[in-house]
């Protein structure tokens, strides 16, 4: 009777809606979604979803997972740029933005300037009046007008919404190290008014604090560097222009059409176009794509310059506390000089009065000697007198001979 129910309960077939929801649910995450036009979407999204709709890897997907920590990067992909700096993570397309887990109380900031930003700024460059064009470029310097794209032309789309991921990460770091420095020079200056276990204790944490704060604005500061050394790379980061050639040449449709998610034959069938868009798109952006780079070295270098600011701050905290704990240490040799000066004092005291007890003690026993021949104790109290007054003269003599020495300050 338990094997035939152990059989029905193995054998009894999920209903299509229950199926349904199952493989709709599994792996599933919810995701910010900022399209080019400025329309705004929060999505349960599953990780081929995301995938196909990126072009990226399953590796790279995990860097933006919220629940893994890896260190700051900026991933430089065929259809994508993945980024992943401190508590920013997104997915930038040529046309839309991918944010996971968008309610997370610390990317509320940078979600509220991602959807302000990026749907304020949804205008074409030819809304602008010939007119107006034309008196901004009169304006500008001549080496900004005489550039490629020209100076009415705003950015990309993946520059403008990398833009606001540099920003956000910048306002963080810039926000955390002057919390630390508002915390840290008044408990720096407190330790050396007080050397006490408290403050001791205070400025272990902040100096913890610090080195962590320091590691990771040097990790940013890295990967901008390494960026900006490479123009290959930001080459590659011109998503825009890679598919607008891409789809010039018909490698690609002019439009994307949404795929649902529970058909696998169109996730099948959108596979296979990314992986044939991805080996030719390569070629073309080795060989025939050469954007000029000026535009995102421009963007790079703003940010750059504002890292190495929030750097140099952090470095000079950091020889402030050096220069405290020196402080600290000089303070603490001369009160152990102190005390060992009192203890030699107090030793050569001790040996001079030992001295004057075995003499006094030598005339206290029961030996018969003629100072005790007399009636009075006149003559002993002289006696123990002078060697009292021998022995304070002796150590003032033995202080004397240190401080020539020089082993009494």
């Amino acid at each position: 009777m338990g094997d035939e129910i152990e059989l029905s309960r193995r054998y009894i077939p999920l209903l299509p809606s229950q199926s349904q929801a199952k493989r709709k649910g599994a792996g599933s995450r919810t995701w910010l979604v900022v399209s080019k036009s400025g329309q705004v979407s929060v999505e349960e999204l599953g990780k081929q979803t995301v995938i196909r709709r990126s072009g990226i890897t399953a590796r790279d997907l995990r860097v933006v997972e919220p629940e893994l920590s890896y260190p700051s990067a900026i991933l430089r992909r065929e259809r994508a740029v993945v980024v992943n700096l401190e508590h920013i993570k997104a997915i930038v397309t040529a046309n839309e933005v991918l944010v996971p887990n968008p309610r997370d109380p610390r990317m509320a900031s940078f979600v509220y300037d991602l959807e302000f930003k990026l749907s304020d700024f949804d205008q074409s460059p030819t809304d602008t009046p010939p007119e107006a064009s034309g008196s901004r470029c009169e304006e500008a310097p001549a080496d900004q007008v005489d550039s490629r794209r020209g100076n009415s032309k705003p950015l990309p789309f993946e520059f403008r919404a990398l833009e606001i991921c540099l920003e956000s990460v910048c306002k963080s770091l810039e926000s955390e190290t002057s919390t630390l420095e508002e915390e840290a020079y008044p408990a720096l200056d407190q330790l050396s008014a007080k050397t006490s276990t408290n403050n001791l204790k205070h400025v272990r944490v902040i100096k913890g604090r610090l080195v962590a704060l320091n590691g990771r604005v040097q990790k940013v500061r890295n990967e901008f560097e390494h960026l900006l050394d490479d123009d290959i790379d930001m080459a590659q980061m011109y998503l825009t222009d890679k598919l607008a050639s891409l789809q010039s040449e018909g490698l690609v449709p002019g439009s994307e059409e949404e795929i649902d998610d529970d058909e696998e034959d169109d996730l099948l069938v959108g596979g296979a176009i990314d992986g044939n868009m991805s080996s030719k798109s390569s070629t073309v952006a080795a060989s025939d794509l050469k954007p000029n780079v000026e535009e995102l070295e421009m963007l790079l270098e703003a940010y750059f310059v504002q890292i190495e600011g929030i750097l140099n701050k952090l470095s000079t905290l950091h020889e402030y506390v050096h220069n405290t704990e020196d402080y600290i240490n000089i303070v603490l040799d001369d009160k152990q000089n102190q005390l060992l000066r009192m203890g030699l004092i107090i030793s050569t005291a001790t040996f001079m009065i030992s001295l004057s007890v075995v003499a006094i003690g030598f005339l206290s026993i029961n030996i018969r000697i003629p100072l005790f021949d007399f009636g009075t104790y006149t003559q002993w109290y002289g006696a123990a007198g002078g060697c009292s007054v021998c022995s304070v003269f002796l150590y003032i003599v033995a202080i004397l001979v240190l401080k020539w020495f020089r082993f009494l300050g």
